[in-house]
């Protein structure tokens, strides 16, 4: 029997299990089906990231007791791949279609405007979300979205691209790319920003996340008990900055006193242990494994000691990941309902090394997208040791532990070989897919993220839908893999599949890999393929390129073939992201903003600010009022301006280190304001006003920019992350005590170094592209 749809989509026929609740004759919509009870739970965890063998089941010493327990009764794919970056994986999961199809050429931070960077799904794509929920499912999700671009995140944007307008019936995250675990910059409830002016001093991104999964599951239990759900719950854990609770630090305190060297080594034993790889599978030397890594004990006593801390902080976010995979596994459990769920882990993209070489401990200050870093810009402003990993840091560790997170393969996040692109990943399901006696759960046939999310829909036997909103759907990428699940004997059901993201670029093809690293401004005819046989070497250590030409040949074709019927062209290898279209003109003039129930959201902020001059003037009605008037940022980075003790005070907070001026505060109604200049090689000169005139000032200070501030600004309160943490130990969010400010953000020149003034300085579009 056909189902009958609603009229914004369409239903193929329905596989699963359900109970009619009247005559087949009667319509039967999704709100009234009732399923009996044996339909499986579908709980996909995605963790952002981590890096191949960051988990126990992948060799590591970390402990994730949780994980291990579902790979003993589930299967553990050792060949499975993914995109270099964190949006493009997102969106091929959500809709078994291929990065660039999908809009996604690159992550959710740009708006080139051409069909493969459109980084929002069109109105034609469903998600799996809205197949599960078209076949009578509760569909939850809980974390990272990254799936709508910049300019559509602000509270009065077009919400077509939020998570409850593509197939959720509750969403609770934060839609960035990243946020702080302690201090979230913004977080959203369904489709509105979640008011918090302060923390609990025990708060945790994570634990909260979980938290909120499990109200959303217990609800549904009490209201319709026997109705199966589809929970994606995407962590913000281990993304930049790296934040884990003391505890969980403190577990791997004298772990990495060793160093990346010998874990790594001691990693790649663990894995041939298991059997993920075959006895006698090289591990490539450091050396080998890109960008270069510096041997251990070639470090100063003071570096061993901070980059183990480094370390240990990642190891506690993972650990902290693992303790809350266990609390869903034991909430399942307890409700009867473990067995008949099918549960995916698995992780968007390799290891990280935006850590550079030597981490650090300001990570927003990293982010340098100019021709040429200036001299005096810090990428690492010093920090105590124990605060690293709390509320007040914000680091990255070193590519070194990144060349571990990523263990056997080389290179990071961002690049095709295989520490950028192989994953873990694990799935259970004991009812539906039991492991036969004598199979050990390790499949080593290969697979794309676009295979993950048609694999649970065959399993729980919905039907991915085939249209949407009235438009036929573009037919999947992705195919199920649930055949050679259940009998490793099979073949892999995929063979092929090509990546690219910023000019770096493979081709799987069966056992040959077809691989090139991009060198940045150079062009894609310059690249030199590589070309690895990874059934006999799937850690890419013997390049076969100068040996099988015929195959070079024939696999770059192929790509070739792959990248046109994809969309894959324009290629763009950076300056895409600087791209802005003409309609974001409207978010760079003045605005008088008000006290709210949470801050500006981050970009539309940055507009006011980014890379440019600025000017923030308020009028003070109150000689006696004290308290915050404007925040604009937490402890990664930002500035504050308030009254305390008399005194008007403004703190420049310099990616962590803070800058203190004051002045005496007026004597009666006056116009404040504080002029941020912008100066050569990324810097600002910082003058505070009062009726006109200069009462104090920075004379340089590094800009924040790009990412930075991360938190949206706020009028009458330091809301959500503290800018001046000496000031929040002791106020609090400071909230203002006189007559209600206004606050208004008059912005600017631009930098001549600006790259959005380099485009539209530039008369031929195109030859910004190759």
């Amino acid at each position: 029997m056909e189902l009958p749809v609603n009229s914004n989509s369409y239903l193929p026929p329905f596989r699963g299990v359900i109970r009619e609740t009247a005559a087949e004759s009667t319509p039967d919509w999704p709100g009234l089906r009732r399923y009996d009870g044996s339909a499986p739970n579908v709980v996909v965890v995605l963790v952002d990231d981590m890096g191949y063998s960051d988990t126990s089941p992948y060799g590591s010493e970390i402990d994730t007791p949780a994980l291990e327990e579902l790979a003993s009764d589930g299967y553990l794919l050792t060949n499975y791949h993914t995109t270099p970056v964190c949006s493009p994986a997102r969106a091929c999961l959500l809709t078994g279609l291929n990065p660039h199809r999908a809009g996604f050429a690159s992550v959710a931070h740009g708006d080139p405007g051409y069909p493969h960077s459109t980084l929002e799904l069109a109105e034609n794509m469903p998600t799996i979300a809205e197949s599960f929920r078209s076949a009578g499912y509760a569909t939850y999700m809980v974390g990272k979205w990254h799936l709508t671009k910049e300019s559509k995140m602000h509270d009065g944007a077009d919400k077509s691209s939020w998570p409850c307008q593509r197939g959720f019936d509750r969403y609770f995250g934060s839609m960035e790319g990243f946020t702080q675990l302690f201090t979230p910059h913004r977080l959203t409830r369904d489709n509105s920003t979640v008011p918090v002016d302060q923390y609990p001093e025990d708060y945790f991104l994570t634990d909260d996340l979980t938290g909120q999964a499990l109200d959303m599951l217990r609800t549904l239990k009490a209201s319709e008990p026997d109705k199966p759900f589809f929970l994606y719950y995407a962590h913000h854990a281990v993304h930049g900055p790296l934040q884990a609770k003391p505890e969980d630090i403190g577990k791997y305190k004298d772990t990495y006193n060793q160093g990346w060297d010998a874990v790594r080594r001691a990693r790649h034993a663990e894995q041939i242990r298991r059997g993920l790889f075959p006895a006698g599978t090289p591990l490539p030397e450091p050396s080998e494994a890109g960008l270069g890594i510096s041997p251990w004990d070639q470090l100063t006593g003071e570096e061993q000691e901070r980059y183990a801390r480094y370390m240990a902080i990642y190891a506690g976010a993972v650990d902290n990941i693992d303790q809350n995979l266990g609390r869903l596994v034991e909430h399942l459990k307890s409700t009867g309902q473990y067995e008949n769920t099918i549960i995916v882990f698995t992780s968007d993209n390799g290891g990280s090394g935006e850590g550079g070489g030597e981490g650090t401990r300001s990570y927003l200050s990293q982010f340098i997208e100019v021709d040429q870093i200036p001299a005096g810009w810090e990428s690492d402003i010093p920090m105590d040791l124990e605060d690293l990993g709390g509320p007040r840091s914000a680091v990255h560790y070193p590519r070194g532990w990144g060349n571990v997170s990523n263990t056997p393969f080389r290179y990071y996040k961002g690049h095709t070989f295989g520490g950028g692109v192989r994953a873990p990943l694990v799935i259970s399901w004991p009812a539906g897919l039991p492991r036969a006696a004598g199979d050990d759960g390790i499949r080593d046939q290969f697979a794309y993220v676009t295979d993950v999310g048609q694999t649970v829909l065959t399993l729980a036997g919905v039907p991915m839908l085939t249209g949407r909103h009235g438009l036929d759907a573009p037919p999947v990428d992705g195919v199920s893999f649930d055949p050679w699940l259940r009998d490793p004997r099979l073949p892999a059901t995929r063979q092929e599949q090509y990546s690219e993201f910023i000019g770096h670029r493979f081709f799987v093809s069966g056992r040959w890999k077809l691989v090139t690293e991009h060198a940045y401004g150079e062009r894609l005819s310059h690249d030199e393929w590589e070309l690895y046989d990874l059934a006999e070497d799937p850690t890419e250590t013997r390049n076969l390129a100068g040996f099988r030409p015929d195959i070079v040949a024939e696999l770059a074709e192929r790509w070739q073939d792959a990248a046109l019927q994809n969309g894959v062209y324009p290629i763009d290898d950076g300056t895409m992201m600087h791209y802005r279209p003409d309609t974001e003109l409207a978010y760079e003039q003045p605005v008088t903003l008000e006290h709210a129930s949470a801050p500006l959201e981050r970009y539309r902020s940055s507009k006011l600010t980014n890379l440019r001059s600025f000017e923030i003037r308020t009028w003070l009605e109150d000689s006696d009022a004290e308290g915050v008037i404007v925040s604009h940022g937490d402890p990664c980075g930002g500035y504050v301006l308030f009254i305390e003790d008399n005194e008007l005070r403004f703190t420049y907070n310099e990616y962590g280190r803070p800058h203190r001026i004051s002045a005496p505060r007026p004597a009666g109604p006056a116009e404040v304001s504080v002029r941020l200049d912008i100066l050569p090689d990324l810097r600002w000169r910082i003058e505070l006003l009062v009726d006109s005139s200069p009462v104090a000032g920075l004379p340089s200070v590094m800009i924040l920019f790009q990412l930075a501030p991360m938190t949206g600004i706020s009028v009458g309160a330091d809301q959500a992350g503290p800018v001046d943490w000496d000031l929040s130990r002791r106020h609090g969010h400071f909230p203002w005590t006189g007559t209600p400010l206004r606050v208004t953000y008059l912005p600017g020149p631009k930098a001549d170094y600006n790259p959005e003034v380099l485009i539209a300085a530039t008369t031929d579009r195109e030859s910004i592209f190759d």
